[in-house]
C-alpha cells in the first residue's frame, strides 16, 4: 500500500491531545472536540488520541474507544489520526481494529507494559498488532534504551505497514545509531520527547516531533517546526529557551506532572478543567500561578 500521505503527516508536529474530564469525572466530549478543533484550526496535521498526554493508562476501554471515535469524527480529513493502542496483544489488536473501523489511518503502539521484554519478543508483539491491521500505518513507541536498530529493522522487514518510529529515549547519540542501523529512510523518525529534544534529534535524522505543549500554544510548537525545517537552529533554540521552564516542570521527578502541567495551562486559558486521574495529581497553588504567568507571556 502507498503510505506516502501518512508518512508525510508524521514528519510534522504530532500532537498528543489531552483528554479533558467533566465535573462528574467522565470524558468531557464537547470540550475534547473544541480542543481538537483548536489544534486543527492552527494547522496541526497529525493527532494522537489515547497518547500518554491523553492519560491512556487511566482510561477505561470504553473511554479509549470513545476518544478514538470523537477524534475521527471531529478530524475528518483535516489531519491524520494516529490512535494509541497497547496493553496485551488481544486488547491492542482489538483497539487497532476499532481504530480502523472508526476511520483512523494509523496506530501508535505503546511500549509493552511487562517487566521482561526480549528483543525478539518485542518484534513479535508489534508484528501481531501490525498483521491484524495491514491497511493501517503502524508506529512503535520506543522508550527502551536497550532496543537496537536491528530489532526495528527486522520488524520493518516483516511488516511493511510499520512506517514510523516514535523514539523517546533521552540520548541523541543512541537515537542516531538506532535510526541508522534500522534504516534512516525506511521509517519516519519522530522525536518522541517533544520540543526540548527536537533540535538535537532533528540534527540526527528525525523529521517530526511529538508535542503535548501544542495543546496550550500551537503557534509555539509550529514555530519550532518551521525553524527546524529551515535549518535555522538559532531560531529553534530561541523557541527552546522560551519553553524550557514549562517543559522542565513536566519532566521533573520522572515526569510526575507531565500531563498535570499541560492541563493546568489549559485551565489558565479557560479551555478545560485541570482535573487529572491518579497516579497523576493536581499542582500546588504556587506552581499554578507560575504556569498561568507563562501562558500569559506566550499569549502576549
Amino acid at each position: 500500500m502507498d503510505h506516502s500521505s501518512l508518512r508525510a503527516a508524521l514528519a510534522d508536529v504530532v500532537a498528543i491531545p489531552v483528554t479533558p474530564f467533566a465535573a462528574d469525572g467522565g470524558v468531557d466530549r464537547d470540550t475534547y472536540r473544541a480542543l481538537l478543533r483548536r489544534l486543527l484550526d492552527s494547522g496541526v496535521r497529525a493527532v494522537t488520541p489515547n497518547g500518554n498526554t491523553g492519560e491512556f493508562y487511566t482510561l477505561t476501554p470504553d473511554e479509549r474507544r470513545l476518544v478514538t471515535e470523537l477524534t475521527a469524527e471531529e478530524t475528518g480529513d483535516r489531519a491524520a489520526v494516529l490512535v494509541g493502542v497497547g496493553h496485551d496483544v488481544p486488547t491492542a489488536t482489538a483497539a487497532a481494529r476499532h481504530a480502523r473501523s472508526a476511520g483512523a489511518g494509523m496506530v501508535m503502539v505503546h511500549q509493552p507494559v511487562h517487566p521482561y521484554v526480549s528483543r525478539d519478543g518485542w518484534v513479535d508483539y508489534h508484528r501481531d498488532i501490525a498483521d491484524a491491521v495491514p491497511e493501517l500505518g503502524v508506529v512503535p513507541y520506543v522508550r527502551n534504551p536497550l532496543l537496537d536498530g536491528a530489532a526495528i529493522a527486522r520488524l520493518g522487514e516483516l511488516c511493511p505497514n510499520v512506517i514510523g518510529v516514535k523514539y523517546a529515549v533521552p540520548d541523541a547519540a543512541r537515537f542516531a545509531a538506532v535510526a541508522r542501523d534500522a534504516g534512516l529512510d525506511r521509517f519516519v523518525w519522530i522525536a518522541g520527547l517533544a520540543e526540548l529534544y527536537a533540535p538535537s534529534y532533528w540534527a540526527m535524522g528525525a523529521t517530526g516531533f511529538t508535542s503535548g505543549l501544542v495543546n496550550v500554544s500551537p503557534e509555539v510548537s509550529l514555530a519550532m517546526l518551521r525553524a527546524l525545517r529551515a535549518g535555522d537552529y538559532p531560531a529553534a533554540l530561541r523557541v527552546w529557551d522560551r519553553i524550557r521552564r514549562f517543559e522542565d516542570l513536566r519532566a521533573a521527578d520522572q515526569a510526575a506532572n507531565n500531563v498535570t502541567v499541560v492541563k493546568e495551562a489549559l485551565a489558565a486559558l479557560g479551555l478545560c478543567r485541570r482535573d487529572v486521574r491518579p497516579p497523576s495529581r493536581l499542582l500546588p497553588e504556587p506552581r499554578r500561578a507560575e504556569i498561568a504567568d507563562m501562558v500569559k507571556e506566550w499569549d502576549a
